[in-house]
């Protein structure tokens, strides 16, 4: 541990998409950023909430004892262990009224949403705002923003879980499984695309003059899509298509500190396995069916 670093005791991290492109290097374009030919990092695990244990002596903002939460993607990863030590620079407060497993699901996923809608997307009050994925990690913090930014929100999500959409906010929601996304005709000023396959021409139909799609997540196809596709269509209309992808920040986690504080979001945790039981938990995260987040206790 450096000076300028903190040992964090961790009681609980979560999984998210990067780990399973660390572990498996897929998309082939990650492996520019993960390693060519073996994973970069030797632990993966982003997100993580705990107990600063130990601090350097260049530390200021933290003490043993402090209850904490970070996003280590963009600091070497590493939160899949019972330590991890990180610059003070990553860590925020705990929020006082999440438990350690509710903390350790917020960081990527939540600023991911934060920063496709806000950054990318520009949403402010009035606007209408489709999330295509609505009920997995990055879709449920999304409902919960986009809605404390003032937008109408449309979630699409599978039947079972429309009702988990409506409690997190949306305004309106259609069931992907029937094609009611398809068949709607109700026009959006952003859609973030965070897991689907469709077409970029479907998204393009659904988009107001001056709409803008995020495309988060989703399969193999679509990204390709919207990475070549996108900006060709972009060059023709108005409309705006383009890639997220998140990075860490510690400013944005705090804003979502805040957020969540003030009762504004909560996050959804799906199904919590020990650290022992990773493999399962990998294996039930792969079906890409959770919904909300994955937890892992330590």
């Amino acid at each position: 541990m450096n000076d300028n670093q903190v040992l964090v005791k961790v009681h609980a991290a979560s999984i998210n998409y990067g780990n399973l492109v660390l572990l498996k290097g897929e998309p082939k374009l990650a492996r520019l950023v993960y390693g060519l030919f073996k994973p970069k990092y030797s632990i993966p695990g982003g997100d993580i909430s705990g107990i600063v244990e130990e601090v350097g002596s260049l530390v200021k903002k933290f003490k043993p004892g402090d209850e904490v939460f970070a996003d280590l993607s963009n600091s070497g990863w590493g939160g899949f262990a019972e330590y991890v030590s990180v610059s003070e620079n990553v860590l925020v407060s705990k929020p006082s009224n999440l438990t350690f497993e509710e903390a350790a699901a917020v960081p990527m996923a939540a600023v991911t949403a934060l920063q496709s809608l806000r950054d990318k997307g520009k949403v402010k009050q009035g606007k209408k705002v489709l999330i295509y994925g609505a009920s997995g990690g990055v879709g449920t913090f999304a409902i919960q923003i986009a809605k404390s930014l003032g937008a109408q929100v449309t979630a699409v999500s599978s039947t079972k879980n429309i009702h988990t959409a409506k409690s997190l906010g949306a305004d309106f929601v259609l069931d992907y499984k029937k094609g009611e996304f398809e068949k709607a005709t109700t026009r959006y000023d952003v859609i973030l695309g965070v897991n689907g396959h469709q077409p970029l021409t479907i998204y393009n139909r659904a988009l107001s003059t001056n709409g803008v799609f995020v495309h988060v997540g989703g399969s193999e196809a679509q990204m390709f899509q919207a990475l070549f596709q996108g900006p060709w269509i972009s060059m023709r209309t108005r409309k705006r298509f383009g890639t997220f992808l998140q990075k860490a920040n510690q400013s944005d986690l705090y804003y979502m500190k805040e957020l969540i504080e003030s009762g504004s979001v909560k996050p959804v945790i799906d199904r919590c396995y020990k650290l022992s039981e990773i493999i399962q938990a990998f294996n039930y995260f792969a079906e890409g069916h959770a919904r909300g987040k994955i937890v892992l206790t330590i």
